[in-house]
């Protein structure tokens, strides 16, 4: 179809980057949803999540993905395949990267995005963390790295110069129909964002290795016309982990608890009724039969 027999753009747009530069914030920002867990730890999201936004004349396929890391586990390894398909097969590609951010020129992913023929569009976060010589001097340093199309510098938290870069995304996309219903905000499963609210709380209630060593999956979702009843268990690797999941009495599980069911809540625009199992799955990140049962792709 040539372009002037369409008038619609669409296209997929692969927000990549290093670990806790901002990618989730940015794309809930875009997508107007809360669809990624943000936390302050790095490594929070690990899977591909698609945010879609859509107008008269146009649908954005955004595709969140994980920090790209040099894998430690079969869950990294995992985790970098999502990261190459949103390399591979996006329109466009926001890498994002921050004002604190260098560059390594032993990072593999960095090296491919370097190489790829897709158009990037250079997206510097956290600018409201330095002043005006900072971002003018950190925009330049990695547009002599990555050599993009188009570069802006944001604050994805404050929701700064958003809209030039949607701008840019918009002006970037190829004329196509919508890939996806018009009324489609993601791709993703209503048990998906269940086990990610809880697995954000995770992340915000616990320190150190407890977080990272922990999954979350939704045994039970059945939906009454006032009522919600979810049953979540969540997967730890060591009997060590689980009591520290617990708490005292269960207190801290309990914290948990509360604060998932109320973001339920808000997500889902219903009552909540929230049930959580600790099981022990020794080593699981590293065994590809787990991650397998845990939905990765492997």
């Amino acid at each position: 179809m040539e372009k002037n027999e369409i008038k619609h753009k669409a296209g997929f747009v692969s927000i990549v980057g290093k670990p806790n530069v901002g990618k989730s914030t940015l794309m809930n920002q875009l997508v107007g949803e809360k669809l990624s867990i943000i936390t302050s730890k790095a490594q929070t999201t690990r899977h591909r999540i698609l945010g879609i936004i859509n107008g008269d004349d146009f649908q954005v396929v955004y595709s969140d993905t994980p920090g790209m890391v040099n894998p430690r586990y079969e869950l990294h390894t995992s985790m970098m395949r999502y990261v190459r398909t949103a390399l591979s097969d996006a329109d466009l590609l926001i890498f994002v990267c921050d004002l604190f951010e260098k560059y390594n020129e032993d990072d593999v992913f960095i090296d491919k995005v370097k190489k790829t023929d897709t158009p990037i569009i250079l997206v510097l976060n956290k600018i409201d963390l330095g002043d005006e010589n900072k971002v003018r001097d950190k925009l330049t340093y990695w547009k002599e790295i990555i050599k993009p199309n188009h570069s802006v510098a944001i604050s994805a938290l404050h929701g700064a110069n958003i809209e030039d870069l949607l701008k840019l995304i918009l002006e970037g996309l190829p004329y196509h129909p919508p890939y996806y219903p018009k009324d489609m905000i993601t791709d993703r499963p209503e048990r998906f964002f269940a086990s990610e609210i809880i697995r954000e709380k995770i992340f915000t209630n616990y320190k150190k290795e407890v977080p990272y060593s922990s999954e979350v999956v939704i045994e039970s979702f059945k939906e009454e016309s006032n009522i919600i009843r979810i049953r979540a268990e969540i997967y730890v690797e060591r009997a060590s982990q689980r009591a520290i999941l617990l708490g005292h009495k269960g207190s801290r599980i309990k914290k948990v608890g509360i604060e998932a069911r109320k973001d339920l809540e808000a997500f889902f625009g219903k009552h909540v009724y929230l049930e959580q199992y600790i099981k022990v799955a020794p080593d699981w990140r590293k065994k590809s039969r787990n991650l397998r049962n845990f939905g990765y792709d492997h």
